[in-house]
């Protein structure tokens, strides 16, 4: 068991570096103006076509328990592909990456409520201090450790409708723990981005149509190998795998790790110092990372 939870832990931390590049090359990307929802259907594009030969034999096998469970697949489609990622490059159009991390902090809140809701999972105290304490890490790292300085955040378009974004990734999350599944992870994985593929479409074309088209050339080419190789297939599958093993609520606390990665990757990219706050903030996460994993009294 404890081989199989540091296997579930190593993996949710990769998933969290990954995603935490996305913002950052998200960011860039509107820096060098790709249209957000064109990015996000050529990322799920890609990446189910580089999946298919890997997973076509065992979706033909698997075809009536795919079509006789279609409407679930299609929620988890919506929830992660269509609405979720594009909404997350449509934000950073309007808000910094910094505003980002901290709408990530909410998702192991919301996870946790919805797991409660849908009887997936009990929730547990140490689960709650958990949460809270993480989220007290990230609010050092966000304010700075002065707590006056949350109180000046003003949320535009972008910050709403991450908000948006969030929800939408902790019910997927937990949604993705409710059942048991009869086809391999990645063939599930195959299977939930066509079906957020089908409905991001016609999005792609409205997109297209207004005007905003994707200048081809080195800045998306790069983008797009990104987005589609690690944040895309790969942090995907070891969410998947990370939540099958150890469980939504646990593996959702994961994500305060998000702004720690981004003020490294910051610290490199951009040469911004490393504080004490960050020190702070990282102790608190790490603590409520800790507490988080443990099993016991139920609430």
């Amino acid at each position: 068991m404890d081989n199989k939870n540091n296997l579930a832990y190593f993996l949710l931390i990769l998933t969290t570096i990954f995603w935490s590049g996305n913002f950052i090359v998200g960011k860039a990307a509107s820096m060098y103006e790709i249209p957000p929802f064109s990015l996000n259907f050529f990322r799920w594009f890609f990446a189910g076509l580089i999946l298919l030969p890997f997973t076509l034999k065992e979706i033909i096998n698997k075809r009536n328990y795919i079509f006789n469970n279609i409407g679930f697949f299609i929620i988890l489609g919506i929830t992660s592909i269509t609405i979720f990622n594009s909404i997350v490059y449509y934000s950073l159009y309007y808000t910094q990456v910094i505003s980002g991390v901290l709408m990530i902090s909410t998702i192991p809140v919301w996870i946790i409520f919805i797991s409660s809701i849908l009887n997936v999972e009990k929730t547990n105290i140490f689960q709650i201090i958990g949460v809270a304490l993480s989220l007290t890490g990230v609010i050092f790292i966000i304010t700075k450790a002065d707590i006056n300085l949350i109180k000046n955040l003003d949320f535009n378009k972008g910050d709403l409708t991450m908000a948006i974004a969030m929800f939408s990734w902790a019910l997927y999350s937990a949604l993705l723990k409710k059942r048991k599944y009869e086809i391999s992870q990645i063939t599930l994985l195959e299977v939930v981005i066509i079906s957020g593929l089908v409905f991001l479409i016609p999005i792609y074309f409205i997109e297209m149509n207004t005007g905003h088209l994707i200048k081809l050339g080195k800045p998306f080419y790069l983008t797009l190998a990104y987005v589609v190789l690690l944040p895309g297939l790969a942090a995907f599958f070891f969410w998947i795998k990370g939540i099958a093993i150890i469980g939504a609520n646990r593996a959702g606390v994961f994500l305060h790790l998000m702004p720690i990665f981004g003020a490294i990757m910051a610290m490199i990219i951009f040469k911004e110092k490393f504080m004490f706050y960050h020190i702070l903030g990282a102790a608190f996460i790490v603590a409520g990372i800790t507490l988080s994993n443990k099993k016991k009294l139920n609430a």
